[in-house]
Formats: C-alpha cells, structure tokens, sequence
C-alpha cells in the first residue's frame, strides 16, 4: 500500500472509531491501538505535509495560538428564550400558543448550561464556529470548536450550507477533576461547568482548549440549504444522521404532559452528563413557529423553564483549611450531611477569609447551603435565630496548619499563602516547577517521577534531589537503570544553570525568569542578594515594592535558609552565569508575534537579552522592531499604525548573525 492510501484508510478508520466513541458511547477500539495507529499517521503526515487533509484527526489537538477572535454576523440570528418559572406559566404559554394555532404539538427538551454556538458547513467540511454573542454577532472560535472531538468535521451529506445551533459544555466528571487540579494548584475554581466551559472556549491557545475536553450537544438547525423539514423533531433526526450529538427530547400534546415532563427532567437531572439549568418547551411543528414569529428579543413560539435552586439547612461541625499546591490555605465548612440536588453534601466551600467574616459563620450554626450551578455546595446564609449561646466567631489560622510556617494575604488581597519553602503540602508543585525546563530543566524527573519519589519519601525538599543515587531512581516505575543514570546525569548537570535560574526554580513569589535575570546581572551570587535591604532591591529598575517584601520574607524563612543550605552542600551553582553575547541590542525593544519556525518565543527573547536588547509583550512608541512570524495579528497592524519597523524571521536571524 502506497503512503497516500496508507494515510486515507488510517483517517477513514480514527474517525470512524472516534465517531463509535464520542457520539455514540459505544468504544469499538482499545485505546492502545487509537493511540497506535494515530501515532502512525502523524508520522506520515510529518514527512508529507501536503497531503494533511483538514478532517484529519491528528488535526483535532490544537493548532497555534490566536491573539485575538475576529467577530462573526449570524446568518440566522441565535435568538434567546422568554423564561418561565411555574406550572402556571407554561400553561398559559400553551393557551397562547393553541388560541393561535388550535391544536399543538410541543417538544420539551433539557435546557444545557453551556456556551451556545453557531456551526457553519460548507459542501459537508465544517468551516467556522462562532459564539452567540449578542445574538447576531459573535466571536470566531472556530479552531477551538475543531478540539471538540464530538463535532463531526465533515458530513455524509455535501449540503451547500449547513449552520446547526449547539451548546458547548464542560461534561460533570471533567468539571470536578479540573477543579481538584485547580485547588491543588491554588488556582481559583470554576464556580460551575458552564463558567469552565465559557473560559475554555475563549482561550487564544486551542491546545489549552483542546485539554478541557468540552463537548456538545447540538438542538437547532439554523439553515439547510437543499433540504426542506416540517418539525424540530424532523431537523434532530437529521443532524442526528450527520453524526452530531443532539438534546434528547420528547414530543408531547398536552400541557398536563408537558408540565409534568418538565418534572421528570427536574428529577433526574444528576443522571445526565452536563448541568442543566432548565427545561425548554418549543412548537413542534416550523411552520407554526412561522405563523406566530418572534418578538425583538425572543421566538414566541418557546419558553425557557427555570428550576429554583434546592436549598436545606445543616449544621456547622468543623471548618477546615486546606493546604493547595501553591500554598493557597483554602477554607470550607464540614457539615451534618444532607441531601441536596440528588447527593449528600458533607461539605461546602467557604471560598476565603473575607467570605467567612462577611457571612459571620461559626462552628455550630446552623446553616442554608445549596449548589451553584447545581454542582458546587456553598454557604447562602447563617441562620442567626438558631446560633447557639457561646459561639466565637472563626479565626484564620496565621501560620500554616502543615508546616508551620507564617501565612501572608496576596498583595490583591485574594488569597491567603503559606510561605514555606519546605512546606510538605506544596512539595509536588515546587519539586516540578524546579524541575522544569525554564527553571533548573532537569530531564527525566517529570511530574510522575515526582510523584514516586515523594511517595516513596526519598525527596521532601528540592535539594534532597541532588542526593539521589541511580539505584534508588531505578526502583521507580517505568524507569530501569539506563533511565536512572540518565536522570542522575541530567540532575548533576542542572548544578551549573547559574544563579538566574535557581532564583526562578526556588519559586519565590513574583520572582519570575525576569526578575531572575534582573537580580543575578545585579547582584552576581546568592550570598550578595542574601544582604540586600528592601530598599536596595527597589533600588533597581523593575524590582518594586512588593517583590523587594516577598524577597526580604523568603530570604529570612528558617524554611528558606535551610533549603539555601543543602543546596550549598550539594554544590549547586549560586553565581550568575556569564554569557553575554555583547551589546548589539543595547537600548532597543523588541515584539514578537505570529508563528515562528527558527526560534521558540522564549529563545527568540533570550537571544534578544544576551544582546542587550529588551522583548516585549506589547506595542507602543518605545517599540524598535517587530519580528513577524506566520499568522501575525493585532500587534502587527499596531506596528503599521505606529510606524514601526517590522522584520521577518529570515531578517531577525540575520541581525543575529551580525
């Protein structure tokens, strides 16, 4: 079999199996032989680019990052839906709905929590997706739609146009393991799926998007050119064929079934995958819907029921800090356990300190909890008139309740943070982060390594790394001795990185690579850092107030010094690295933007440095040339507007090699 057959029966047979499993739900192929044969045809498609096709699925992971969406006019306005909130309500809907039409046929269908999208197809091959923005204008989102792996990206029948109306949704159990990652990594939570999956949607980078695993269930079509249908229930068939995922739904004639329907949905709403925050009750038949029309705002022919949030009270048995992986203490209320929207609730968050004094909540009051966006638990109110007698109001722990270390509030008053370096709750994330490639980039000692070795309690600071030998690496999973002594070379050799990284990989706060570089060129060794005063540090341009405090604070931790002190003893380098290429770039800033071949962006920027020279992030007045890779957006038209030099890569490699 030649290359170009081997690659289209490998497409044929991945979308197929991705169909079977993220339509359907009925998986056909193990994931080691997906894996497989898509490893296969990315080696393929690597040697022979041009024959990358755009329903390829290797092409479903996320391409290049946007800098910003450009706006989409809807063809077909995506209206909004009038809400009701009662019994009542929807049988008067019904009542104007058959004094216009006589008898009438509805469609009721669970409302998804989501982010409503438009998807255009052109002769079958998906060709933009946008948001519903305002209802006639939204943004393109197009190759974040393509990381969606339940979006078909071509269909069976080669419609003209094709625009179908869907909700995009971040599933329950993805929901709940990215906000674990998050509190983990002292990162605020998602209040619900649908804030999740609005932000994922909105990200410039698709591969972050593409890590989200959204999906969608589509429940209109918009237009149809070449094919005519007599009811909604006709069209979701019809998309349904085409290999979407659509709403369930049921079609009823009596306001008595339709109302008790809305209950049923009411009812097992924990049993679908996405959150629902309603129920939606259409005319069934389009050409009543084109009888009755619409109003400026919204179809008269559709309602939108809300279901009112569960509340219950509980009793307050404990409040608790935990400790994230950033150092972030993060408190919540154990409670009696109750049942709430479907499951027992044993515990709400509290969110932070100022949540806690604002509401005056106390060990032993009783308390009204319900679920935002029907998954979270959270505190609505105290119930004041059931407080017991000698209650005292709750006090934030000052110093860490792992490792003991004093806590400081973040200078935007947000967050609360242990400042140990040595903290045991934090280890995993500061034993990564020093690990990574911009700080001490040791290979072979990734986050799974970490892992084990934590576990296994060989490592509780990151000096404790460079004390390993190859036979305790080799007992690890997944490792053997060849990886081992690959990984005690790898961290022998991080010993020499130079004092910039270091300050970057000891993970002080606001001291990023930057600031890494700025204070080693300033200081030179840890030891004439160690010395300096507040007002020193601010003494040097782009060190403020703040970052001089975080320094000073580190520095004099007793957990600080004594991670300083084994590194020593390990004889980890504490001077700056020499390397400066010379000054070719003395007093001239640099932007990069658009999609560079030559360089990463982070090597474009050191390179930059090394010379003298500044890069920035942004550009104005002060900016000297612009590097202008593939696909370069506002910051490019910003520079003609200003005036401003702009180099291609060739032309920036070529200043290098001066």
């Amino acid at each position: 079999m030649d290359y170009k057959s081997e690659m289209k029966t490998l497409r044929e047979t991945l979308s197929e199996a991705g169909y079977r499993y993220y339509v359907l739900d009925d998986p056909t192929m193990e994931d080691y032989e997906y894996d497989r044969l898509l490893r296969r045809l990315e080696e393929l498609e690597a040697a022979h680019p041009e024959e990358i096709t755009p329903d390829s699925p290797t092409q479903r992971v996320g391409g290049a990052a946007l800098e910003s969406f450009t706006q989409v006019t809807h063809p077909v306005p995506l209206e909004s839906l009038q809400d009701v909130f009662s019994p009542e309500e929807v049988e008067e809907f019904a009542r104007r709905m058959e004094e216009a039409l006589g008898t009438v046929a509805y469609s009721i269908e669970p409302k998804v929590d989501g982010l409503s999208v438009a998807l255009e197809y052109r002769d079958g091959v998906f060709v933009q997706g946008a948001t519903r923005g305002d209802g006639r204008v939204g943004e393109d989102v197009t190759e974040n739609l393509r990381t969606i792996k339940s979006i078909p990206i071509t269909l069976p029948d080669r419609l003209p146009r094709l625009i179908v109306r869907g909700e995009v949704f971040m599933p329950k159990n993805v929901f709940h393991k990215l906000n674990r990652q998050r509190e983990e990594n002292g990162e605020a939570l998602f209040a619900n799926p649908r804030n999740a999956a609005a932000g994922s949607l909105r990200q410039l980078d698709p591969k972050v998007c593409a890590k989200r695993l959204l999906d969608i269930r589509v429940f209109n079509l918009q237009l149809a050119e070449g094919r005519t249908f007599a009811s909604h229930s006709e069209t979701l068939e019809y998309i349904a064929s085409q290999g979407f995922r659509t709403i369930p739904h049921k079609v009823l004639d009596r306001v008595e079934d339709v109302n008790a329907e809305i209950v049923r949905l009411g009812d097992s709403r924990e049993e679908l995958p996405f959150d629902m925050d309603g129920a939606v009750v259409k005319v069934n038949s389009l050409s009543e819907r084109a009888a009755v029309g619409s109003t400026a705002k919204c179809p008269r022919w559709a309602i939108a029921y809300k279901y009112p949030p569960e509340q219950k009270p509980s009793r307050v048995l404990e409040i608790v800090v935990q400790v994230g992986r950033t150092g972030v203490l993060t408190p919540k209320v154990v409670v009696e356990p109750v049942r709430l929207a479907g499951t027992t609730v044993t515990n709400a968050t509290l969110h932070n300190q100022d949540f806690i004094e604002e509401k005056d909540i106390r060990v032993g009051d009783t308390v009204v909890l319900q679920k935002a966006g029907e998954i979270i638990p959270e505190v609505v109110e105290v119930l004041r008139d059931l407080r017991p007698e000698n209650t005292e109001p709750y006090r934030f722990p000052k110093l860490c309740p792992v490792c003991g270390a004093p806590v400081v509030r973040d200078e935007d008053g947000a967050a609360i943070r242990c400042t140990g370096a040595e903290c045991p709750a934090q280890l995993h994330r500061n034993l990564t982060h020093f690990a990574s490639r911009d700080a001490m980039d040791i290979d072979g000692v990734g986050p799974a390594v970490i892992k084990q070795l934590i576990d296994k309690e060989l490592v509780k600071t990151p000096a404790d790394l460079y004390f390993l030998t190859a036979d305790q690496l080799a007992d690890l999973e997944r490792m053997g001795k060849k990886s081992a002594r690959n990984a005690v070379d790898a961290i022998a050799a991080s010993k020499d990185r130079g004092l910039e990284r270091l300050l970057y990989a000891l993970g002080i706060r606001q001291v990023g690579q930057k600031a890494g570089k700025i204070l080693a060129a300033h200081f030179g060794s840890f030891d004439a850092l160690a010395q300096a005063t507040e007002e020193e540090l601010t003494a040097i341009d782009d060190v403020g107030g703040i970052t001089a405090a975080y320094i000073r604070k580190w520095l004099e931790n007793p957990q600080s010094k004594h991670l300083i002190s084994r590194l020593k003893e390990a004889c980890v380098s504490m001077e700056a690295a020499r390397q400066s290429a010379g000054e070719q770039f003395k007093g001239m800033t640099f932007v990069l933007t658009g999609a560079l071949e030559k360089f990463t962006r982070d090597e474009a920027a050191a390179l930059i440095e090394a010379r003298g020279g500044k890069a920035s992030g942004s550009v104005s007045k002060k900016t000297t040339y612009v590097v202008a890779g593939e696909n370069a957006g506002s910051k490019l038209r910003k520079a003609g507007e200003l005036g401003i030099p702009v180099l291609t890569e060739d032309e920036f490699a070529a200043m290098l090699a001066e």
